[in-house]
């Protein structure tokens, strides 16, 4: 059985605890087989509907990394282009899953559908499972009796939801991207904010006041995090996602890589009276942030 192996199939974005499911079902029937995640990049929508493709929860080296976490021994990514969604549903399981991955078993979730036009499905898995071989093992995403996807939790985060978003994908969610030059206002009244850049096609929760963390390199700080277009200040600006590290000093962290991990919203964006009110509510904002990432 060594030379094959468990696919565990899935755009995976997220890898969120439904996704997880399926990665601790290959698991647990694994048996010394290979574990094998197979996920797509692009987001299979970009080709098929690209005004309707979703914004990503997930980097795809972020993907990547948090599947091996969850017990992917490998991982395979096909690249999902127009050529890839011409592929037979058949074309699919022989070419990739057979010929490909060697695959013994396949793990995947019940709305699973693949080949051109969606024409494949569960039933259709099976039938070919037993014409070349293979078992299909076929899982809800539920945890806590809940189903979990991709776009409610995309939708949590958009809502500024993000305790809910949280606990449905174990872990924060988090922005990637690199700070880049601000305004330089956070600097001048006491509060340097690293400012992300870099974030197109990611989920950015809603505007507000939120509290997390900032990691860059090995450094990782509890922050407060503002998202919005700062408008107690005069002028347009675009919308800002800016995290200041508490009670860190003289950092100078421009252009380097950071994430931004979101744990609490702690209240809408405002727009103040006058710089007094401002730093007196950012004061009671980093006391906040303070405690809640304390815990």
């Amino acid at each position: 059985m060594s030379d094959t192996s468990v696919v565990v199939i899935g755009v995976f974005d997220g890898v969120h605890k439904g996704h997880q499911v399926l990665l601790n079902r290959a698991k647990e029937i694994a048996d010394g087989r290979s574990i094998i995640a197979l996920t797509f990049d692009p987001h299979p929508t970009t080709v098929f509907a690209p005004d309707k493709a979703p914004t990503l929860l997930t980097t795809l080296a972020d993907r990547v990394e948090l599947l091996k976490i969850h017990n992917a021994d490998q991982v395979a990514v096909i690249k999902f282009n127009e050529k890839f969604a011409a592929m037979s549903a058949d074309e699919f399981v022989e070419s990739v899953l057979v010929n490909q991955l060697h695959v013994s078993t396949v793990v995947i979730g019940k709305n699973f559908t693949y080949g051109h036009k969606a024409a494949g499905n569960v039933d259709t898995l099976i039938k070919s499972g037993l014409a070349h071989n293979f078992t299909v093992d076929v899982q809800e995403l539920k945890a806590d009796d809940e189903v979990i996807s991709s776009s409610r939790i995309r939708k949590l985060v958009t809502d500024g939801k993000v305790e809910k978003a949280r606990e449905l994908l174990s872990r924060p969610h988090r922005l990637d991207g690199v700070v880049v030059h601000g305004e330089k206002r956070g600097r001048e009244i006491g509060y340097p904010t690293a400012n992300l850049g870099k974030i197109e096609g990611q989920t950015i929760p809603a505007d507000g006041v939120y509290a997390g963390w900032l990691t860059v390199g090995i450094n990782f700080w509890p922050a407060a995090i503002s998202i919005g277009t700062n408008p107690t200040f005069a002028g347009d600006r675009a919308r800002q996602v800016e995290a200041y590290a508490l009670d860190q000093e003289g950092l100078d962290l421009y252009d380097k890589n950071a994430s931004i991990e979101f744990g609490w919203y702690l209240r809408p964006t405002l727009k103040f009276d006058g710089l007094p009110e401002l730093l007196a509510q950012m004061k009671k904002d980093c006391d906040q942030a303070r405690e809640l990432t304390d815990k």
